[in-house]
């Protein structure tokens, strides 16, 4: 992924602070992999069963070069989905406004209550911040190579940031609302849920391919690479790893082949208009 010179006044890094609880046990490769499930929307518990960890108190420090390289790069992400969602919503008679980035380690507190980095990113409506634990992120880097983890990273990101739009759009409003009626069904809602989450892969892939357009964001290997790692936890993958079959009416994120599907969908057209991810699903 090409750096660009995009940074944001909106992300705030608590890392470093101190005075969080942080998991330790199960090895860094179950934290990995746990990370990137979390990352993508999938249910790592399976995983994380196999290693459960403690707490223990983390120290207030100064940040290392490379923690402050890393800031660099999410200023630079969110500056970039700051100007291409500015340019959508203004293109369709709406004005954008950016959400905030909370980068922070172990804990914090969110709008939505404590945030955790078993967690793993998150959106919050009540906020309307996006809170992501960077603890794995230079780990992810170095297993994954530089190119392939930072698209990785800034496609989670510009996932959550898709949540965000769908606030503002009043989509989140307009589920919760399905959700407290009572008048449906779990499966019915799980089908919903994933609506939900397939429009923000959408918007995911259109954030790729407007910023792209607009300033070549894009190396070999960086689309193929979020492709890969949506499939990985697609639902029917991570219920095959968890359960050991797939039952359909447990998604809640959505097959492999439809998180690359709307992702796709997203970055092909780069039209914001064209990720009706509801109709399509519950006609």
């Amino acid at each position: 992924m090409r750096w660009t010179n995009d940074r944001s006044g909106n992300v705030d890094d608590r890392r470093g602070a101190g005075g969080g609880g942080m998991l330790v046990g199960g090895g860094l490769g179950t934290l990995i992999i746990a990370a990137i499930i979390f990352f993508l929307g999938g249910d790592p518990s399976a995983i994380l069963s196999s290693g459960a960890g403690s707490s223990q108190q983390t120290e207030q420090r100064d940040l290392t070069p490379d923690e402050l390289k890393v800031r660099e790069f999410v200023q630079m992400v969110t500056g970039q989905t700051e100007q291409t969602w500015g340019k959508i919503f203004q293109e369709n008679g709406m004005q954008y406004e950016a959400p905030k980035v909370v980068m922070f380690e172990s804990v914090t507190q969110s709008g939505c209550g404590t945030a955790q980095a078993a967690m793993g990113p998150f959106y919050c409506p009540a906020d309307q911040t996006v809170y992501m634990d960077m603890s794995f992120f230079q780990e992810l880097q170095q297993r994954f190579g530089a190119q392939v983890s930072e698209f990785s990273i800034a496609y989670v990101l510009a996932h959550e940031i898709g949540h965000h739009v769908q606030t503002l759009l009043g989509t989140t409003q307009k589920v919760d609302q399905l959700r407290s009626s009572g008048r449906y069904s779990e499966a019915d809602l799980n089908r919903v849920s994933v609506a939900t989450e397939l429009q923000a892969d959408f918007y995911a892939g259109v954030w790729a391919k407007q910023t792209d357009n607009r300033e070549k964001i894009l190396e070999p290997g960086d689309i193929e690479s979020a492709i890969s790692a949506a499939e990985a936890v697609g639902d029917d993958n991570i219920q095959k790893r968890s359960q050991g079959y797939v039952n359909q009416e447990g998604f809640t994120h959505g097959s492999s082949a439809q998180r690359k599907e709307w992702f796709m969908k997203g970055y092909s057209t780069g039209d914001i208009r064209q990720g009706d991810t509801f109709n399509a699903l519950l006609k």
